[in-house]
């Protein structure tokens, strides 16, 4: 009973400690490099290190709170976030918070699968550390296209960039930033999650 007291101490404690860094790289530098096109987002970093180490219930939590964050950057602070709350609010809050939230919940699943699968714990950790930004990529575009794709904001762009459909629009619009975020969260993710999971265990509150 003690040892099931620790770990649901120590979780709580992590996603607490998640949301801080979160909510401190939403709104400072840390959170967001910014670029001509699509800003690269490094939030995914901290969501994915979560829903590895606290399951699918603390990943989904988290991907809800970077959507949040990312939906409230369309009040005026994202250029992009702001246009596309002006056409469509609804759609704007699928894209930036549901899709967050179903990343972060995945991501812990393909996670555990991995695990019960007997996939050793370093390639689990790095799999899924590099499955949680492309879920975020995949989940975004996706939801992106379904409800702006048509609109003139996102065919001007594709206009501009040359694409003559949704496929060749999504690489060239993602394109250098979302490899960016994939290679980011694969190395910083893997580190950090198998340097606290090592940790907890030898505390004796082993977690996921």
């Amino acid at each position: 009973m003690k040892t099931i007291t620790n770990q649901r101490t120590l979780k709580m404690v992590q996603l607490a400690l998640f949301t801080a860094i979160i909510l401190l790289m939403a709104f400072t530098p840390l959170g967001y490099i910014k670029t001509p096109g699509l800003e690269i987002t490094l939030l995914v970093v901290p969501v994915t290190v979560g829903a590895i180490l606290l399951g699918p219930a603390g990943g989904a939590i988290l991907g809800g709170i970077f959507g949040l964050t990312s939906f409230a950057q369309c009040f005026g602070i994202s250029a992009f976030g702001t246009i596309l709350l002006s056409i469509n609010p609804v759609g704007t809050f699928i894209v930036t918070v549901f899709s967050r939230i179903l990343m972060g919940w995945l991501t812990a699943i393909i996670f555990m699968a991995l695990r019960k699968g007997n996939v050793t714990k370093g390639i689990s950790h790095a799999a899924a550390s590099l499955i949680g930004p492309l879920l975020n990529t995949l989940f975004f575009m996706t939801t992106l296209m379904l409800f702006f794709y048509h609109t003139e904001y996102i065919q001007g762009i594709a206009n501009s960039l040359g694409t003559g459909n949704v496929f060749t629009f999504v690489l060239a619009f993602v394109g250098v930033n979302g490899l960016i975020e994939a290679v980011v969260c694969f190395f910083l993710g893997t580190a950090v999650s198998k340097a606290i999971d090592v940790f907890s265990r030898k505390s004796g509150a082993q977690v996921s």
